[in-house]
């Protein structure tokens, strides 16, 4: 005779049917199946996880000694000057953020007025809020220009003063955060459309000297550094301006950084265009469209959507070539920065400087980052299968 066919029983007892779905091993799924498949899968593998984490965790333990354990955070004054003993006889055991706690506002707003300083603050948040509001599709209409406009000309106004009561303050006393958000704002802004445009003329076949014109361009930015341009904004340019006229520095420096930005991004815009189909351009044409009708309806659409992590690799690139502008006697963020540890009592402080820096940097590169990642997941929900 048969036995019957033993069942499997649950937790409280109950047999389980044999045709009843059960589930996977416990050890390979999950957090514990993950390990064991991406880091533990063989003895080579588990050989290099224990080493990296022996290092990263060494290097961890090591920075956080010597950036928050061992820190100092505030050196007493003496008569009137900040004494740095205290952070020299730590010998480079612990980080002196005294520097940044004493120079942080010479590092973000560099000589502007320090009674004044509340305005290139406030400047700097406007930007932020404008980067934000301007990251939400629902303002992507014509209220966003209309934001804009009304928020560049607060910014001049705070910048400049001289109106409402605010005490003017000369441009050559602006440096530092603002100074690096003016540049590459207004670069980006304007070096974008004027991308597209120097790309449609290079794909231009009917136009061969619009597509000359365009491909001498784009040829000629990209086959010399950006330091060049802006030398040559600065020394060279005023050469060839009427006697009596002159132009201000800082517009000099934006109009070759937006130049020198538009080439390498008319190239971005290109591959995109070549990325998209035959068809799309055939489509457009059965549809009886003109040309800037399917250029701005169909075509551009789906091309910056295909290069939308080089555009803003791009942009990442030029926030952070601001930097550059010292050749001209701008001080950015990053120039103020090399400028706060000249002073011989924070002299051999330099590191804790850069990383305040870097820290603000990467804020805003990151923040870039994770938005295109996210616009591009959207924009290509669609090709998913």
């Amino acid at each position: 005779m048969t036995p019957p066919p033993a069942h499997s029983a649950t937790a409280d007892g109950m047999p389980v049917p044999d045709d009843a779905p059960r589930r996977p091993p416990a050890l390979s799924v999950g957090l514990i199946g993950w390990l064991r498949a991406n880091l533990f899968s063989s003895w080579l593998s588990t050989a290099a996880t224990l080493l990296l984490a022996y290092l990263v965790v060494s290097w961890a333990l090591g920075f956080a000694s010597w950036a928050i354990i061992n820190a100092v955070w505030q050196v007493p004054g003496t008569g009137g000057q900040v004494g740095t003993s205290t952070c020299r006889a730590l010998d480079g055991a612990g980080a002196c953020w005294a520097l940044v706690t004493e120079k942080y506002r010479f590092i973000l707003f560099g000589t502007y007025p320090f009674e004044e300083q509340w305005r290139p603050a406030l400047v700097v948040v406007i930007f932020v809020g404008l980067y934000a509001i301007s990251a939400m599709r629902r303002f992507w209409n014509r209220r966003l220009g209309l934001i804009w406009l009304v928020a560049l000309t607060v910014i001049g106004i705070l910048m400049w003063g001289g109106v409402f009561g605010l005490s003017f303050v000369e441009q050559e006393r602006w440096g530092g955060l603002p100074i690096t958000l003016i540049l590459s704002t207004f670069g980006i802004a304007f070096a974008f459309p004027l991308s597209i445009m120097v790309a449609l003329g290079r794909r231009q076949s009917s136009m061969p000297a619009v597509k000359a014109l365009s491909v001498v361009y784009i040829e000629l930015i990209r086959g010399v550094p950006l330091i060049s341009l802006l030398f040559m904004a600065s020394v060279m340019f005023p050469l060839f301006l009427p006697e009596g006229m002159n132009i201000d520095k800082l517009l000099r420096a934006q109009v070759a950084i937006i130049l020198f930005a538009a080439a390498y991004l008319a190239e971005v815009v290109r591959g995109g265009l070549q990325a998209l189909p035959r068809g799309q351009y055939e489509a457009a044409d059965a549809l009886g469209l003109s040309y800037w009708q399917k250029t701005g309806l169909i075509i551009l659409p789906q091309a910056l959507r295909l290069v939308i992590p080089p555009l803003v690799n791009t942009f990442i690139g030029m926030f952070k070539d601001t930097s550059l502008v010292l050749i001209i006697g701008i001080f950015d963020l990053l120039n103020t920065a090399k400028t706060a540890i000249i002073e011989p009592a924070w002299q051999g402080f330099g590191v804790e400087s850069y990383l305040f820096v870097a820290a603000i940097y990467f804020v805003f590169c990151f923040a870039m980052s994770k938005y295109s990642q996210g616009l591009e997941a959207e924009f290509n929900r669609h090709r998913r299968r």
